[in-house]
């Protein structure tokens, strides 16, 4: 049973600064919805017949891989703000989460391009279609189904990764967890019930992924 300093420390908080799972729940969905617009466009250049295109979207996708999460949201919160634009700890989460996810996913989703064999890009050249209904028709419905599996598993990496927001005070649940422990001097209990909410999240997306996995390699 919890101690009663934790309890009174919940309910003695702001309502805004609330223990909220639902916002770490919103900002992955905002970076994974962002890194989708801009991982789909990154994985197309990589995968285009235009030495230009792969050269930038490589160069693209390596300096933001190589740089840490916690970074990127800095250089975002405090890049806009600089530049006389005050925005939501909430919206330069995201944006970071975006530019990271778009960055990972482009290359993932690049594989699965790349995965579809050689015979079904030949097969469709000989039905007299253009490059572009080739893609739409033949190759990118192979592609989604070989893409689900990564994806579904990179969203568990997204999902854990929303914890960096601490760094520019996003109230998500690691942050929620300090505060609280900052009241209770309960490290333990805090952050194993924090633990215990991420792996909820995160868990059935495992499932979920080792599933298709599966389905993928029986077909």
């Amino acid at each position: 049973m919890l101690d009663r300093p934790f309890h009174r420390s919940i309910h003695l908080m702001p309502l805004s600064q609330k223990p909220a799972p639902p916002q770490t729940i919103i900002l992955s969905l905002l970076g994974f919805v962002g890194g989708t617009v801009l991982g789909l466009p990154i994985a197309l250049a990589r995968s285009s017949n235009s030495k230009a295109l792969r050269i930038a979207s490589s160069l693209l996708v390596q300096f933001i891989q190589g740089v840490p999460l916690p970074v990127i949201m800095f250089v975002v919160y405090f890049g806009i703000s600089i530049g006389g634009f005050e925005v939501p700890a909430l919206v330069a989460a995201g944006l970071a989460m975006t530019l990271y996810s778009g960055a990972y996913l482009g290359e993932i989703w690049k594989g699965c391009i790349q995965a579809v064999p050689k015979t079904q890009w030949e097969a469709a050249e000989c039905l007299a279609l253009t490059p572009a209904q080739r893609f739409v028709y033949v190759i990118l419905p192979q592609a989604l189904r070989i893409a689900i599996p990564p994806t579904v598993g990179f969203m568990v990496q997204i999902v854990k990764n929303t914890s960096y927001a601490v760094v520019i005070n996003f109230f998500d649940l690691t942050y929620s967890a300090k505060v609280i422990n900052n009241s209770t001097f309960m490290p333990f209990t805090v952050f194993t019930l924090a633990a215990a909410i991420y792996f909820a999240i995160c868990f059935p997306m495992s499932v979920l992924a080792q599933r298709y996995e599966r389905k993928l390699h029986r077909s």
